[in-house]
């Protein structure tokens, strides 16, 4: 049974063989539907239950929905139905943080960014820079980065993308973190997830 999307929900529900959870978050639910299923789903990594298949049921068009190619709203809540789960890369961060959305590296108190970054063994920057963006792949190795521009392109992919610095700030679906850390990684968990998708 699935619950009503109009209250932001995480609802298991049956589809076959495999146990699902419908994310359901609304714009009225105090953080970002990206960063609501973002914990949902580092709660089962946390548990060790990555067998179960997640349904996003995004309220609007989202990081994450565009990251994954879903719908949002009605067509999302019919998918989260009837559709078939994927398995996609997880990526997480050295805090137990999933991402799929978007993240940024910062420099603190709006200061650029000084330091460097790689993914894998590729530079993205190494010097001073607005930002660094960071988003999940749907295929291997998993994950890319790129400094902050406003043109597309610019990515470079791997299995991790790292960051050091000086000044670094993360801000990860939208929340900024306020600590001031020495580096900063997203990377590839062990183990992939299960999206339901198109």
């Amino acid at each position: 049974m699935l619950d009503d999307p109009s209250a932001g929900s995480a609802a298991t529900a049956s589809a076959g063989a495999a146990p699902r959870i419908v994310v359901a978050p609304t714009d009225s639910d105090a953080m970002a539907p990206d960063a609501f299923l973002a914990r949902v789903v580092a709660a089962l990594m946390k548990l060790e239950r990555l067998d179960v298949e997640v349904a996003y049921v995004a309220p609007h068009v989202t990081a994450a929905t565009g990251n994954y190619g879903l719908p949002h709203g009605d067509a999302a809540m019919r998918l989260a139905e009837t559709g078939t789960a994927q398995q996609l890369p997880l990526i997480r961060d050295d805090a137990a943080t999933v991402l799929v959305g978007r993240a940024r590296h910062l420099g603190a108190a709006g200061e650029k960014l000084h330091g460097e970054c790689i993914a894998d063994s590729a530079t993205i920057f190494d010097g001073t820079v607005r930002a660094v963006e960071i988003e999940p792949l749907t295929v291997e190795p998993g994950v890319r980065g790129r400094r902050a521009r406003a043109l597309p392109g610019g990515w470079k992919s791997g299995r991790a993308v790292q960051t050091g610095g000086t000044n670094l700030v993360v801000e990860r679906e939208g929340e900024l973190t306020d600590r001031v850390v020495k580096r900063s990684t997203f990377y590839r968990h062990h183990i992939d997830w299960r999206l339901v998708r198109p």
